[in-house]
């Protein structure tokens, strides 16, 4: 299998380029690109950029210069439930917006002639369901909200709440590039780590503190995955 892996930040990438093996580096498209292996599968991964914008256009860059059979978004998310606190993993069951309105006669968060939620690909939900939530408390599954704002207050998630009462976690890329493999027919994962509790008080601290410890234990969870995805 040919999986394309994106992260909206170096930090990230780089906890992510650390999964794989024989590692080479290219430029092609506008993007710079990782090529290795992981287990049996073809890896390329990729910074998208932070945003719905930077991220859709490098997500479909990604589509357009490679035959992918599958794209994984995977970083880190601010949680937006009391039960996911920080280093929480999330596999995404659905994602969606936060921020889109169409106007009077549409659905909230769906973007023109969309879904308001897109649902991920079964394959490494069903996979992380049998190989990671019965060994580790700390992996969730459920809904991610995106939109174009880091979110730290509680109105914010409360008004979020409104909207998706079930969100689990929000960040800023997660459903524009849902909506781009929508769009391309290519399927797709969100793996994504909690790194901070918005609404807290504290959570651009917790923010900061999390990139001094970094996670690998929860990113090399995401190497389990692939590695049993057939």
């Amino acid at each position: 299998m040919k999986i394309g892996i994106l992260a909206a930040m170096d930090k990230e990438l780089e906890l992510l380029t650390e999964l794989m093996e024989n590692v080479t580096e290219e430029d092609c498209d506008g993007l710079h690109l990782y090529r290795g292996v992981i287990g049996p599968h073809d890896i390329i991964a990729a910074k998208c950029g932070i945003g719905k914008v930077n991220s859709a256009l490098n997500a479909f860059r990604m589509i357009r210069s490679e035959y992918l059979d599958l794209i994984i978004n995977s970083g880190v998310a601010g949680g937006a439930d009391i039960s996911m606190p920080i280093g929480s993993l999330l596999i995404a069951d659905g994602v969606a917006y936060h921020d889109v309105w169409c106007g009077p006669g549409t659905v909230y968060g769906a973007a023109d002639g969309m879904e308001q939620i897109f649902k991920p690909d079964d394959r490494l939900v069903v996979m992380a369901h049998e190989l990671l939530s019965k060994k580790d408390d700390n992996v969730r599954f459920g809904l991610i909200c995106s939109g174009d704002k880091f979110i730290s207050t509680p109105e914010e998630i409360d008004e979020i709440k409104t909207h998706y009462p079930d969100a689990l976690a929000v960040d800023m890329e997660s459903a524009s590039i849902a909506q781009v493999c929508r769009m391309n027919g290519v399927p797709f994962n969100i793996v994504r780590v909690v790194s901070d509790t918005p609404g807290s008080g504290k959570n651009v601290q917790q923010y900061r503190n999390f990139w001094s410890e970094a996670p690998h234990k929860t990113f090399e969870s995401l190497r389990t995955l692939i590695e049993h995805l057939d």
